[in-house]
């Protein structure tokens, strides 16, 4: 099994900034895709960034040039530093990883348990 653990939300006035933090564990072979999705009350969930098997790094419109993904794949752990936060920000976010778990399994979908993000004066 392949458990993904997130940290770091909380609540932040707008203009602020937070450090979102997501580490697999398990049983692991290969990580290919894994970012961080959002759903947002009475939203459907979206994705906010992600690192695809490819080498590409995909941000949704709303977060570019404010959100930055990045990852320490020494420890399957991947980072969303988010600035300049906005109240549509609010939602909880999610960590997301296609993950094999030997060199013969097929690709499991991970997900984390969420971490809440409000931004609210």
């Amino acid at each position: 099994q392949v458990q993904l653990v997130e940290s770091g939300g909380g609540l932040v006035q707008p203009g602020g900034s937070l450090r979102l933090s997501c580490a697999a564990s398990g049983t692991i072979f290969s990580i290919y895709d894994m970012g961080w999705y959002r759903q947002a009350p009475g939203k459907q969930r979206e994705l906010v960034a992600a690192f695809t098997s490819g080498g590409n790094t995909n941000y949704a419109d709303s977060v570019k040039g404010r959100f930055t993904i990045s990852r320490d794949s020494a420890n399957n752990t991947v980072y969303l530093q988010m600035n300049s936060l906005k109240p549509e920000d609010t939602a909880v976010y999610y960590c997301m990883a296609l993950v094999r778990t030997s060199a013969r399994s097929n690709v499991l979908n991970a997900w984390g348990q969420g971490t809440l993000v409000t931004v609210s004066s």
